[in-house]
């Protein structure tokens, strides 16, 4: 688990394995609010290394770090397979131990990243909006390549039922306008310019009387940030939380990229996105359907006309867990034939 995001995706997966009698360690990158949601959530984890922040220096040297601490961790344990969304250093511990290791994404230009764990892993899975052409260029083979049908997030939301008390807890009025804020991931390597329409967004809610803006921070120095700007309809959580209520309750998401895009439109809230970066598949085809709606493009004047909300998707993670576990190879005892 090397990002927030992580731990949503993977518990359902890591329930239904364990259900089936497998054993599963989690190993936990300390980043944003990772840890923090593990704990959240009740799973036992093994922290392993840290983020490397902005440089690409620092970036290097972490994953190195990271790597061979991984090495250390498994070294031994006889593991038969090894899983991440998008983590590297997994990706290169599993190489090196001779384990097989399926490799989860859903955004194409994280180039530095798949450059290395799509290469690597033996199984790479991406939601079947992102066209397999754009991926042959990281080593993407048919053989390696599955696509699945929808959204990550419709699968971990599969039996999602928010918790009804989760505003009201923040102190937040329901008699406003109720948005749920997620800043840029300044220190992604696919997000490194600047996003100068955030802060106009932000500013504008943050000063609507009629507005209450809860901002879900990624980094302690974004808490500080907007903490600072003392501007009053804006509320900061003291902590982690449980952000899909807070989407499933909201009259409004407004996410600069990522998972909660996604959450959103599973869970049928309208949201936009000040995303500043290259869109991929996934938020191609929901721009295309009018479940997102992007700022930052023309095509959002006629979005904006669409008022009613999309119809909450939720998909059965069974789908997920046999191509998981078919990595290990049809002659483990572990795998599972997957019908088509």
């Amino acid at each position: 688990m090397s990002a927030p995001a992580h731990v949503l995706v993977l518990r359902p997966v890591i329930d239904r394995l364990r259900e089936r009698g497998h054993t599963v360690e989690v190993t936990s990158r300390d980043y944003a609010q990772t840890q923090a949601l593990l704990e959240l959530h009740g799973m036992e984890h093994t922290p392993i290394g840290r983020h490397g922040g902005a440089s690409r220096l620092s970036k290097a040297a972490r994953l190195g770090a990271r790597t061979t601490a991984m090495l250390g961790f498994g070294r031994g344990r006889s593991f038969d397979l090894a899983l991440a969304h998008g983590s590297n250093d997994l990706a290169i511990a599993a190489r090196l131990l001779g384990v097989p290791e399926a490799n989860m994404h859903d955004y194409e230009y994280a180039v530095t990243q798949h450059r290395i764990g799509c290469r690597l892993a033996k199984r790479v899975m991406f939601p079947d909006s992102v066209p397999f052409e754009r991926l042959r260029r990281f080593g993407v083979t048919p053989e390696k390549y599955f696509p699945y049908p929808g959204l990550k997030e419709e699968y971990y939301l599969h039996d999602f039922e928010p918790d009804s008390e989760a505003l009201a807890r923040l102190g937040v009025d329901t008699g406003r306008v109720v948005v749920i804020v997620r800043p840029p991931p300044d220190v992604s390597l696919y997000h490194r310019k600047s996003n100068p329409l955030f802060p106009k967004v932000l500013q504008r809610l943050g000063t609507d009387e009629g507005v209450h803006a809860v901002v879900l921070p990624r980094t302690g120095d974004q808490r500080e940030l907007v903490g600072s700007l003392a501007l009053p309809s804006l509320i900061l959580p003291p902590g982690a939380v449980e952000a899909q209520s807070l989407v499933a309750l909201a009259d409004l998401v407004v996410s600069a990229g990522g998972t909660m895009n996604r959450e959103a439109a599973a869970l049928g809230t309208p949201v936009y996105t000040t995303y500043g970066g290259r869109l991929g598949g996934v938020d191609e085809a929901l721009i295309r359907s009018g479940r997102l709606r992007p700022l930052t493009d023309p095509r959002a004047i006629e979005l904006r006309k669409r008022t009613a909300a999309a119809t909450p998707t939720r998909r059965d993670p069974n789908l997920l867990v046999e191509t998981i576990l078919a990595t290990v190879g049809a002659d483990h005892p572990a795998a599972s034939h997957i019908p088509g």
